[in-house]
């Protein structure tokens, strides 16, 4: 182990102490959540959440939201943004999906290697590497480590990461500093610690439980 990865680990275990196991909202099916996180793009959880609900209220199955018509698909996910980006792009990963297994059952996933199974989802048009973490995590219980806006601004302002890399750099290299049992609670405590106090444009460091192993803060108390 580098000592790197033994910051990145005494970082977790120092934000399990200050906010304790934390835990997500009851899993979705492996398609729902891939679609609820293609809702998510570039918008935040509750308009995410008003469009996936307001989808489902529309259209009761994922076979009638394949099957509608784009234009219904666009009014009913209207609250995330982008509908227009979104709503065709669902109905194509839905009609992908159903076309090569012939149900929207992605259970499968768990049975294939990791870089496999996320290989599978990323070959989808709109599903990058933080959609099929977040699929492979939540809702399949694999190793994968999700890398949303906030985890990608306090790993670079800490250190954890080289402050050039990209997003999709991060994702592996997040992976290969931390424990595969310890991606769940590091990404939720991680996201914690950037909307909390890891603001964007104001970081409240003199309340930063990790500010003596930041980069960025004054390693004062």
């Amino acid at each position: 182990m580098n000592k790197l990865s033994r910051r990145a680990i005494k970082i977790h275990k120092i934000l399990l102490d200050v906010f304790g196991q934390p835990t997500w909202r009851t899993p979705l099916p492996p398609v729902d959540e891939l679609v609820s996180t293609i809702l998510s793009q570039n918008t935040n959880d509750l308009n995410r959440d008003r469009a996936f609900n307001a989808l489902l209220a529309k259209f009761p199955t994922w076979q009638d939201v394949r099957d509608a018509k784009t234009k219904d698909v666009i009014a009913a996910i209207r609250p995330a943004g982008l509908a227009n980006q979104k709503g065709p792009r669902i109905q194509k990963v839905l009609h992908a999906i159903t076309d090569e297994r012939g149900s929207f059952d992605l259970s499968f996933l768990k049975e294939l290697p990791i870089e496999e199974a996320r290989s599978w989802l990323t070959k989808f048009n709109g599903v990058g590497p933080k959609t099929a973490a977040i699929v492979l995590c939540f809702s399949l219980n694999r190793p994968a480590f999700p890398v949303d806006t906030h985890i990608y601004r306090v790993t670079g302002r800490i250190g954890l990461r080289p402050e050039k890399m990209t997003v999709e750099q991060a994702h592996p290299y997040l992976e290969s500093l931390l424990p595969p049992e310890t991606y769940y609670a590091a990404h939720l405590n991680l996201i914690r610690l950037g909307r909390e106090i890891c603001h964007a444009r104001k970081p409240d460091c003199p309340h930063c439980p990790i500010r003596k192993l930041c980069d960025y803060s004054p390693k004062t108390t």
